[in-house]
């Protein structure tokens, strides 16, 4: 079955796109990245060395851009004008590279979106020419305000970054992805491989990940548990699971023919 995610016209065979902050080395990150199967990485610009720092440990050195598309994203960013100053930074350092993840955040203690600066910066960067895939919060009127800017993703929080408390408003999740054109992926919240398989049931195109892999006490067999959930989800949702039916007893089994009767 092919069975493409398709961002900005390339096609990935992962759903699952995590990121590389919270490790305890490099080697470790590179080991995680690789259980997880993820194609795309998403890299903080601003704590992260991709060059802009000579002579420190590059990250690129262990994740290279020719075997993964690396995400360049705006975390810390607290203003319009911080996120798309850092991800011109970007694009300067990956010569050209246009894919970026977009997030510009409200406050240090929630890490919730700032919407208003969000939605301003959006249209400065689609504007300069990036394909902009962005952290929004879970809202379906402002989720589609995104897509009409021009950004090739949206990526509602499924709860805050790094609480790990799962999907806590899937009727959400669910108007943003019936009214979207564009894919819908859950970015933050995730905690454990059910989180992410819910995520895929839902109908999310993908599930971007970090603190639930690089927190886990083995990061490595989480990264493993996380590909085949979002694998398994997104076949359930493919499927199409059983209807509810409550009260209704229907058994697995055929009830014609019984011995005896």
């Amino acid at each position: 079955m092919n069975d493409s995610l398709v961002i900005a016209g390339k096609a990935y065979r992962s759903r699952l796109l995590v990121g590389t902050g919270k490790y305890k080395d490099f080697d470790e990150t590179r080991a995680a990245i690789d259980a997880s199967g993820a194609e795309i990485v998403t890299v903080a610009i601003r704590r992260t060395n991709i060059g802009q720092n000579p002579g420190e440990p590059n990250l690129l050195d262990v994740l290279p851009p020719e075997r993964f598309t690396i995400l360049p994203n705006t975390a810390g960013c607290y203003t319009a004008d911080d996120a798309v100053r850092t991800l011109r930074l970007a694009r300067e350092l990956l010569d050209g590279h246009a894919l970026v993840k977009l997030e510009v955040l409200g406050d240090p203690k929630s890490l919730f979106p700032n919407m208003p600066e969000t939605l301003k910066a959006a249209e400065t960067l689609v504007r300069d020419g990036f394909d902009v895939m962005v952290y929004c919060a879970d809202d379906p009127i402002q989720a589609k305000m995104l897509e009409e800017i021009g950004c090739v993703a949206v990526m509602p929080l499924a709860s805050l970054i790094g609480s790990g408390m799962g999907i806590l408003n899937p009727w959400n999740l669910r108007l943003i992805i019936d009214n979207a054109k564009v894919p819908v992926l859950v970015d933050a919240g995730v905690g454990t491989a059910s989180d992410a398989a819910i995520a895929m049931e839902l109908g999310c195109d993908g599930v971007l990940m970090n603190t639930a892999i690089a927190a886990a006490g083995k990061p490595v067999l989480m990264a493993g548990a996380m590909k085949k959930a979002v694998e398994a989800g997104r076949e359930a949702f493919l499927a199409g699971r059983m209807p509810r039916k409550f009260y209704s007893a229907d058994p697995s089994s055929p009830t014609q023919g019984l011995i005896g009767s």
